[in-house]
């Protein structure tokens, strides 16, 4: 509920602090006292549009703080977390707005930066605020059904999850046939193409492998002719290995005779060893580069074959095994996507029975919800002066294209303010009274809970007093016993139902008006209320009413 509204430099008002509690609060005091000017200011808190107007004369800014009790359990938690304004458990929301004389605003929530359109949304989920212009809350038909729902309890939650399953499997159907559409007309390349690379089998790294293979191959070509002079030079025979083991046997038999011819010896020793290494060696790669020009010839083919298919199905020669994989999966398809669209297709059906029959039940329980609404409204309005008035909830079906997961419904709340005359909706029958005292009415007769946690009316007993004056009042203080009410009202039958009163006053100082309120002690009750009974001369009687008046609480 709205627990303290603070104004400061708003046209009349030069600084308001207010505290407000539970239950039914009356603002009253004399016409043109002021009264719009706070009901504007807790607009501009509540996101309406700024207006550099609003700005009291010769000030810089205008500023206005909300502050709000908000239930644990309320949706209003939700948007706040999820916007990243989330508070401590138990603290308050406070909601800013400060409007610059020359033009702009700003707008807090908690102190901390916010857009307008957020501020917006969260005071339209806070408060209502109900006056002969009001286009909102009741008035808007796209709320209707879920209020219908709520007078009656009414669980649709099993028919969204009906909507959302059914939904889903249509898509899963949708793709499909999608799917199975592109691969019945590719069919015959798929088939092609698959045989083409299963015939082939390529393999992943297959590449890199033959590349490697046909570049061994052609460097042992070239190399061929130089090992081959290399091998004669140093094999056995007349070639210099040859000669040089000669050599050594025949310095074995005279290196005694000399140290020179000994350290000779041993030098040719160490050489024939290193020549016998490097003759293994050659001898080694001689085998290494032996290679056939058949198999050079295969490998170049398979290499330039390979290339050409991943050229050709636009992919890397190592993912052609892969892409054949793919291609083969949807040629598969083809051969299943029938039996697998079949069975799709009963359980599409078999989802959108479900939905229906929910659905069915769900819109006879709405009809059943209407006319016990439509019979309450008839018992609230004749003591509203509005007697003649009839009420009634339309339920109609939605095409099957408009299906939803609120239903196949589509409900509006309608009124005829006379005998004979048609049906229409509410806004665009009746007149600023007569508006209020049906949001009034129908307020009381859903008995709503879980919307708003304050709510607003303003003047809502204009043209009207008596009797009428005493059930508004009634009324009133019924269905502040489940969310928070504040009316502005000149009735005295009215202002006595409240469970606390406030006077909107006036001053000027000969130069500048001021507009103040301040909330009023039950003595002082009673001179106010007496007022608006009499009038500008308050008079003994109208304080004895006025006081019958307070003691029928």
């Amino acid at each position: 509920m709205l627990t303290h509204l603070a104004i400061r430099d708003v046209v009349l008002i030069e600084a308001l602090d207010l505290e407000f509690g539970a239950g039914l609060g009356a603002l009253t005091g004399e016409t043109g006292a002021g009264k719009s000017i706070l009901l504007d200011s807790l607009g501009l808190a509540l996101g309406a549009r700024a207006d550099s107007g609003l700005v009291r004369h010769n000030v810089p800014q205008a500023s206005v703080t909300a502050s709000f009790d908000v239930p644990p359990d309320h949706a209003v938690h939700a948007i706040l977390a999820e916007e990243g304004f989330a508070g401590e458990p138990g603290e308050p929301l406070i909601l800013k707005r400060i409007v610059k004389a020359d033009g702009g605003s700003r707008a807090t929530i908690n102190g901390m930066p916010a857009a307008v359109g957020l501020i917006r949304d969260i005071g339209a989920m806070l408060v209502e605020i109900h006056g002969q212009h009001d286009e909102r809350g009741l008035l808007n038909p796209r709320g209707h059904r879920a209020l219908l729902d709520n007078f009656a309890r009414l669980d649709a939650a099993m028919v969204a999850r009906l909507w959302q399953e059914y939904r889903e499997v249509e898509a899963e159907l949708a793709g499909a046939r999608d799917l199975l559409e592109t691969a019945l007309r590719d069919r015959e390349y798929l088939e092609h193409a698959v045989g083409e690379l299963r015939k082939f089998a390529p393999e992943p790294g297959e590449e890199e492998i033959l590349a490697e293979r046909r570049a061994l191959m052609m460097k042992s070509a070239r190399l061929a002719e130089d090992l081959h002079k290399i091998r004669d030079l140093v094999e056995p025979g007349e070639a210099g290995l040859s000669k040089l083991r000669q050599a050594a046997r025949l310095l074995e038999r005279i290196a005694p005779e000399h140290a020179v011819l000994a350290e000779a010896l041993a030098a040719l020793d160490r050489a024939l060893i290193e020549g016998s290494l490097a003759e293994e060696k050659l001898e080694e790669a001689a085998r290494a580069m032996v290679y056939s020009p058949a198999d050079l010839d295969d490998d170049e083919t398979r290499l330039f074959d390979l290339r050409a298919l991943a050229r050709k199905y636009r992919v890397q020669p190592d993912q052609l095994a892969e892409h054949a994989d793919a291609l083969a999966a949807q040629l598969e398809a083809i051969e299943t996507g029938e039996n697998r669209l079949v069975g799709l297709e009963r359980r599409v059906e078999t989802c959108r029975k479900s939905y229906v029959q929910a659905a069915t039940a769900l819109s006879a329980a709405r009809r059943a919800a209407g006319a016990q609404l439509d019979r309450a409204m008839a018992g609230e309005l004749p003591p509203l002066k509005l007697d003649a008035a009839r009420f009634r909830t339309v339920v109609e079906p939605l095409a099957e294209g408009q299906w939803g997961a609120g239903g196949m419904d589509r409900v509006e709340f309608e009124i005829a303010t006379n005998p004979g005359a048609p049906f229409a909706p509410l806004i665009k029958i009746a007149s600023g009274g007569e508006l209020s005292r049906f949001i009034l009415a129908l307020k009381v007769a859903l008995a709503e809970q879980g919307g708003a946690v304050s709510m607003i009316f303003d003047e809502i007993d204009r043209g009207v007093g008596g009797a009428v004056a005493s059930a508004i009042g009634e009324r009133l203080h019924r269905l502040s016993r489940v969310a928070q009410l504040l009316v502005v009202t000149h009735s005295p039958q009215v202002a006595a139902r409240a469970d606390h009163q406030f006077l909107i006053a006036k001053t000027s100082d000969g130069t500048v008006a001021r507009t103040g309120v301040r909330q009023l002690s039950q003595v002082e009750r009673r001179e106010e209320i007496a007022r608006m009974l009499s009038g500008a001369e308050v008079t003994d009687e109208a304080r004895s009413q006025a006081t019958r008046l307070l003691e029928r609480l």
